[in-house]
């Protein structure tokens, strides 16, 4: 019944739990649908592009809905956070006819079980398997500032402390799906974050006091101190207990599996800002996806964890030589061994992914399938112990053993689980049989109750000594033994009255029934309610089991991570022919025969060879490169970046040789952009970048620069490119690649000492120029971009017309530098310019003849005759 509003109970509900989530849409259980209804039902079915309905009246006014079924909401929660809304997802908490026992107007109970934001994703539906889905907070405390970042799909959670400077570059490497910050201070990093394509979430203060939060993350990890973990700053403390708290909202306590807090150093691993790493398309091609990326070029990896780690090295390249070292170890030892890293790999390919089944239990959001997954990965992960022995490398030593140690844990989930479970814990059918007597006794019932009756009826029979006895069942009595009136008496009579109780007399039969019989009757029509009751009873238990290994099994599915990397490393290393570097802590950068892999790997699939250059900055410390447009001068410049990064995330590099000494940052500005929704052109935005790069870049950088000064005027560009490379040699120190098609620069190297020339090698043929692709001493002395325009499909006039105005500067600088006024007041216009007059001559004999012909209806007998008729035709 509605109030006086029109508003009816249920509705009442809704208008309450929605007033708690405001800023996110409620999905309503109703059977089974989840509803929506006002302004949520308008933007979902626009969003989803799905029907709108009405259903009643709120305030004399329809009442929007719309609604997705139960079954498929995950795909339709999907596109709703891509297009940046949160859900919160309200189920009924009972059934509807508890509901109507407390009277036909009761509402069923429902209420808030989980928020959906883009940070908090857990199912694989939902998640891109080979990726981290980090939510960070960032937390400010006095002078000092700190990050945060988790991924619950996976348990990993990390910190470090993090200037605000610092911020942009590291959310480019760790690109999260949600950055919570303090209420109030969103305008301060709005732009940041859509630069990050994270969502921007707010907390209030209480959830960064560092105070409380300390006491919020001992109760996490139930213990007394937080310094087992690291030594934290209140900033540390204050991001990651925001994460913490935020979890706490959205999974309604329900919190996931977190492992320790990993504290990370700021210089620990190379620096690459978010310019960077777009322009040398570390993990995102141009269209935003892996396609095209260096990630891309180089995952050889078979397994999820396998491929998440290898994109969290690739995009935090190790500055610590140890380190490196070891990874590179871990890869030379493999790739001196192809049979073993095959034999591996194939043991690989059966593991799934271990670290998101594991979450997804702890959450209660897992099956019986994610159990299975976590037996049949430990069952691989012994017979992959068993497989690799012998003198390992300390790395691959260590990730041994860590496949060892869950024989108690696989044994119980083998005997317990069938081979193929279902999805759902709910349709039952998933424990073993012979593992539950309980279970196994009720299933028989469920399944087999003709027999287990059948079998009754004979043991009565042989007891009773009636061979006519039956067992019958109808809707009114249900199960009762029957018999015929003639042995009524002797049933009735002890001791067999001890046993068959009279129920009903009929004009030829006489029924009866036993305590057994009840008792069996009862089981049998509740044998199926109870078989699910007990396989839920199990599957509690067996999750606890699980959690409670949670510990040895991160171990384990890191161990495996370990692994898939290194030998995937060998895997492409052998195959693609790359060699181990030399890593050290000098100045050096030389590389012989290097190659870009993503460009290279294109060229492969086309047939086309990849002319692999040298570079060595190791001496002069920068080239500067000139050449023209084509010829490869952007290749170069961005796969020498490349190789350095692959070295130091621990990898063999494409070269045939290759000595590094610790590359601290790497910079990039290479290729030309705008950012219109900023106010930015393309000339203000190299600017932009080009001022990070002098003002950060440190004497262990890598700098890579290409065109610096063409987005203005000719002396303003070269002043600006001249003075930048000044800086870069007398101020950082760095080392760097600069390119450039202004070849008046070339004369700095013989002013600057750490400046060395380096040109693209071409060819001019019969007034065509042919690209080389190598890379030489030297320089250019033109950049041929007339013939590269001519290439490129301009009008053959417009060509021609800037040969001769081309000329016509030449000459003017030959003779003394003329002004280009004065050029351009001699030269007359393009317009005035008189053009060759076209005259309109009749078709020849040959063209009037062919263009009678039909082609398609020749034979090729007439086809040939008619080359005969033409060839007549020409002769005088």
């Amino acid at each position: 019944m509605a109030d006086k509003s029109g508003t009816t109970p249920m509705m009442e509900q809704y208008l309450g739990l929605k007033a708690d989530y405001a800023d996110a849409l409620l999905f309503y259980r109703m059977g089974d649908f989840y509803e929506m209804f006002f302004d949520d039902a308008v933007a979902a079915a626009e969003a989803l592009d799905i029907a709108l309905t009405k259903r009643g009246k709120h305030d004399g006014a329809d009442i929007p809905m719309c609604g997705v079924p139960v079954h498929a909401a995950e795909g339709y929660l999907l596109t709703l956070i891509r297009k940046g809304f949160r859900v919160a997802v309200c189920e009924q908490m009972e059934a509807p006819a508890e509901a109507k026992k407390r009277g036909y107007k009761a509402v069923v109970k429902r209420d808030v079980v989980r928020l959906v934001t883009p940070g908090t994703l857990t199912e694989d539906s939902l998640l891109d398997a080979r990726r981290h889905n980090f939510l960070a907070a960032y937390a400010v405390v006095r002078e000092e500032a700190a990050l945060a970042w988790v991924d619950i799909s996976t348990g990993a959670f990390h910190v470090m402390v993090c200037p605000r400077v610092g911020l942009g570059p590291e959310l480019a490497r760790l690109t999260p799906k949600e950055l919570i910050v303090v209420d109030g201070s969103e305008p301060d990093y709005a732009e940041l974050v859509s630069d990050s394509g994270a969502a921007l979430t707010t907390l209030g203060a209480a959830a960064f006091d560092s105070t409380s939060g300390e006491k919020r993350l001992l109760g996490l990890y139930k213990v007394g101190s937080l310094d087992a973990f690291g030594n934290f700053t209140r900033a540390e403390v204050s991001a990651m207990s925001a994460v913490a708290e935020y979890l706490e909202i959205t999974q309604k306590g329900n919190l996931p599996l977190l492992r320790a807090p990993v504290q990370e150093g700021q210089r620990s691993t190379m620096q690459i800002d978010a310019a960077t790493r777009r322009s040398l398309e570390l993990t995102q091609g141009t269209g935003g996806g892996k396609a095209g990326s260096l990630l891309a070029a180089v995952d050889q990896t078979v397994t999820a964890g396998g491929a998440r780690l290898l994109e969290r090295r690739l995009s935090s390249p190790s500055c610590h030589l140890p380190t490196i070292a070891a990874r590179q170890g871990c890869v030379a030892y493999l790739a001196d061994d192809m049979r073993l890293t095959g034999d591996i790999r194939d043991h690989l390919k059966g593991v799934h992914d271990l670290d998101r089944a594991l979450s997804r239990l702890a959450l209660e959001r897992g099956g019986p399938r994610d159990m299975a997954a976590i037996r049949n990965t430990m069952a691989q992960a012994q017979t992959l112990f068993s497989a690799v022995s012998g003198d390992l490398p300390d790395l691959l030593d260590a990730a041994r053993r860590g496949l060892d140690g869950h024989d108690d844990l696989l044994a119980l989930l083998d005997e317990a689980l069938v081979a193929e479970p279902p999805l759902l814990a709910r349709d039952g059918g998933f424990i073993a049989p012979g593992y539950d007597a309980e279970l196994d006794e009720a299933r028989k019932l469920r399944d087999e109750g003709r027999g287990v009756i059948a079998q009754m009826q004979a043991e009565f029979v042989e007891l009773s000594g009636v061979t006519s006895l039956k067992i019958k069942h109808n809707n009114v009595l249900g199960y009762f033994i029957e018999t015929t009136a003639t042995h009524a008496d002797k049933m009735m009579a002890p001791p067999l009255n001890e046993t068959f109780i009279h129920r009903q007399t009929t004009a030829n039969q006489v029924r009866f029934t036993t305590v057994e019989l009840s008792e069996i009757e009862t089981r049998i029509l509740n044998a199926g309610g109870r078989a699910l009751e007990i396989e839920k009873r199990l599957y509690s238990g067996l999750t606890g089991s699980i959690i409670a290994q949670a510990g040895p099994l991160g171990t384990l599915s890191r161990a495996l991570s370990e692994f898939d990397l290194a030998t995937a490393l060998a895997h492409l290393a052998n195959r693609e022919n790359w060699a181990r570097p030399k890593m050290d802590d000098s100045r050096a950068f030389a590389i012989e025969g290097g190659r870009h892999p993503v460009v290279e790997a294109a060229l492969t699939k086309s047939g086309a060879p990849f002319i692999a250059n040298d570079c060595d900055l190791s001496d002069q410390g920068i080239w500067l490169l000139t050449g023209p447009n084509m010829a490869g001068k952007s290749t170069f410049l961005r796969q020498n970046a490349l190789i350095a990064v692959l070295a130091q995330m621990g990898s063999f590099v494409p070269a045939k040789d290759a000595h590094i000494g610790i590359v601290s940052q790497i910079f990039s500005r290479v290729g030309a952009s705008d950012d219109l929704a900023k106010g930015r052109s393309t000339f203000m935005v190299e600017m932009v970048e080009t001022a990070a790069i002098l003002n950060q870049a440190d004497d262990r950088a890598l700098v890579i620069l290409d065109e610096i000064g063409r987005g203005t005027a000719t002396y303003d560009g070269l002043s600006i490119a001249w003075a930048t490379l000044e800086h870069l040699h007398d101020v950082n120190r760095c080392r760097a690649l600069f390119a450039t098609h202004y070849h008046e620069m070339a004369a700095l190297s013989a002013k600057l000492d750490g400046v060395d020339n380096a040109t693209v090698a071409v060819k001019e043929w019969e007034g065509d120029v042919i690209f080389l692709h190598e890379v030489r001493k030297g320089t250019a002395d033109r950049s041929y971009g007339v013939q590269v325009a001519r290439l490129a499909g301009l009008p053959q006039s417009v060509v021609d017309r800037a040969k001769v105005v081309l000329d016509a500067l030449e000459k003017g600088e030959r003779e003394g530098g003329v002004q280009r006024k004065a050029i351009i007041d001699d030269l007359p216009l393009f317009a005035a310019t008189p053009a060759p007059i076209q005259q309109k001559t009749a078709p020849s004999e040959v063209e009037a003849r062919l263009k009678d012909v039909m082609p398609d209806e020749l034979s090729p007998r007439e086809a040939l005759a008619l080359i005969y008729e033409l060839r007549d035709m020409t002769r005088d």
